[in-house]
């Protein structure tokens, strides 16, 4: 994999990628000229003050609230930049709808790798695609010394997430910010580790109806790496209290506990934790060793296509893992779409894609390179990256000594999912797709959301994500899982957000509500908007449009004030 040192020239940078690109063998689209996006991943100043936006058409009034969204928007301190999209320092914003009207604002979270790089103009801490280089001005022994030095980021860039009724952004390390939600104000770090024993915690939670939260998190200890379920109470025993009452509800140990998989995310049903241990691994002695070596984080981050996919089944009552385990054949996942039981069968869908390849290609001159007239080495580049496709396992949960061996357990009518028990406590699965192959001319789906707070952990009808013909989404989709048609909502040059669906008063039903996204383009200048689609017919409402630049981001959640 490509990792390119700070001070670098571009033009040798170019040459690295393009050997990079050429030496892979496996190319799954043959797109040609895509448009340069590079400014969507360049630094902007934060706007600390709300600020009027432009609207076109109609916001409907019975919106009341604010879209908080995260992701990085400082890629550069100094002459050092970030390698990676992934590293850029976190930067939160907030639309403010109310009457009909938008506001927004942003804040740099002040996080402790923000103000030393700041206050030092270099980068001090390392981040997931980037490692730190001694600091100049110490000597010789100081600087080896320091190479020993493990110190995890706390630029939490990934997501907002809720706890107690508190706002916290969140990357996938031990540490955490609650920030004040209407002021983007930074206002605690909270370490994970000083509540239960783990080492950090997935940036995507999921919620029972009375706000207990779930998550999970791996610990490293003196007999290898865990996987621990993370079970948060609902409510607060004090104004100062923010993860106290957290608990490990079950520890699950790795097919090897020196070499655990990456998960982003995992599933939720109304009894269970589903957590899909994949064959993306982390190398532990190299992710250790790596300041030693000259090497950050990613590097120790590999695919193993000759491992299965394991399905554990945690009961979230009594936190014991179940016996069965479901296996499939290699593959990844970045989000699951949702989980749910009906008839003695637990149904898991989520976008699964070559992750490592995605992984790789996120480096921050994949993006920059684009400012030389070669679009066809980028399209390349496209070319070698699996599009991230919806599709569903069915796992049968009433599996005893009893159960026939070799053969399809999955009665459901018309699923195309197989589920064939070989022992007692294995079962093998395999997918169904839950779209059609028209999905692939947008670049398949991800980013996907449903409507939670109503059908999260229930059977569902509609899902909504952005199509990737593009290194990122280039469009907004609906998909209907029972017809596998959908609705898109495109427009050349325009690059939307993650889709937030937000509920109308008195929905009746399950696209009863709006979908909210932030746009924004390459081609011009502070041109950024946010969209409003009437999630049922997936048509333009409208539009507010935001005299700033925003840059690419990753996740966030609507925060309602009715």
């Amino acid at each position: 994999m490509t990792n390119f040192l700070f001070g670098t020239s571009r033009k040798s940078q170019f040459a690295v990628w393009i050997f990079t690109a050429a030496a892979r063998k496996t190319y799954f689209t043959k797109v040609h000229g895509l448009p340069n996006i590079s400014p969507l991943v360049s630094s902007v100043e934060e706007t600390p003050e709300p600020i009027p936006t432009t609207v076109k058409g109609t916001i409907p009034t019975w919106i009341h609230g604010s879209l908080l969204r995260n992701g990085p928007g400082k890629f550069k301190f100094g002459n050092q930049h970030y390698n990676h999209w992934f590293d850029g320092m976190a930067l939160m914003h907030r639309f403010q709808i109310e009457d009909g009207q938008v506001t927004y604002r942003s804040r740099f979270l002040r996080s402790d790798s923000y103000k030393q790089n700041s206050e030092r103009n270099r980068i001090i801490v390392s981040e997931f695609g980037t490692l730190a280089l001694p600091d100049p001005c110490k000597n010789f022994f100081q600087r080896f010394l320091s190479r020993f030095e493990i110190k995890p980021t706390d630029n939490a860039s990934v997501n907002f997430v809720k706890y107690k009724g508190d706002y916290y952004v969140s990357t996938e390390t031990n540490y955490i910010h609650r920030v004040d939600p209407d002021t983007l104000e930074s206002k605690q770090k909270v370490d994970w580790s000083k509540f239960i024993a783990v080492n950090g915690a997935t940036a995507h939670p999921h919620f029972d109806p009375d706000g207990t939260a779930y998550n999970m998190g791996n610990s490293y200890r003196n007999k290898g790496a865990f996987y621990n379920i993370i079970r948060v109470p609902p409510e607060r025993d004090g104004p100062e209290d923010n993860l106290e009452g957290a608990k490990i509800l079950c520890s699950i140990a790795p097919r090897d506990k020196s070499k655990p998989s990456y998960y982003h995310s995992f599933g939720m049903s109304e009894n269970y934790v589903v957590f899909i241990e994949q064959p993306i691994k982390m190398d532990l002695f190299k992710i250790v060793t790596g300041r030693l070596t000259g090497k950050s984080l990613n590097e120790g981050v590999y695919w193993d296509p000759n491992q299965e996919t394991t399905f554990h089944l945690i009961d979230k009552q009594t936190g014991k893992e179940m016996p069965v385990k479901y296996h499939a054949k290699a593959l990844s996942t970045f989000h699951q779409i949702n989980a749910f039981e009906q008839n003695g069968f637990l149904l898991d869908g989520q976008a699964i894609n070559n992750f490592l390849v995605h992984l790789h290609n996120f480096t921050y001159c994949n993006f920059q390179i684009l400012i030389f007239p070669v679009p066809l080495s980028f399209s390349q580049m496209y070319n070698t990256m699996s599009r991230p496709l919806p599709r569903r396992f069915v796992l049968p949960l009433n599996i005893s000594s009893e159960t026939p061996l070799e053969q399809n357990l999955n009665t459901r009518p018309d699923s195309t999912a197989t589920a064939v028990c070989r022992t007692k406590n294995q079962v093998f699965c395999t997918f169904e797709d839950l779209h059609g192959e028209d999905l692939k001319d947008y670049g398949g789906l991800e980013f996907p959301h449903i409507n939670y707070a109503r059908y999260n952990t229930k059977p569902y009808k509609y899902y909504y994500g952005c199509g990737f013909r593009h290194l990122v989404g280039d469009s907004l989709i609906k998909m209907d899982l029972e017809s596998k048609k959908f609705k898109v909502w495109r427009q050349p040059d325009l690059y939307p957000s993650e889709p937030v669906f937000i509920l109308s008063p008195n929905a009746e039903k399950e696209d009863d509500g709006v979908i909210l996204s932030v746009i924004i383009t390459p081609v011009k200048d502070k041109s950024t908007f946010l969209l409003v689609l009437d999630a049922k017919t997936f048509e333009e409402l409208g539009r507010a449009e935001v005299p700033v630049n925003i840059p690419y981001g990753f996740h966030g959640v609507f925060n309602s004030s009715a």
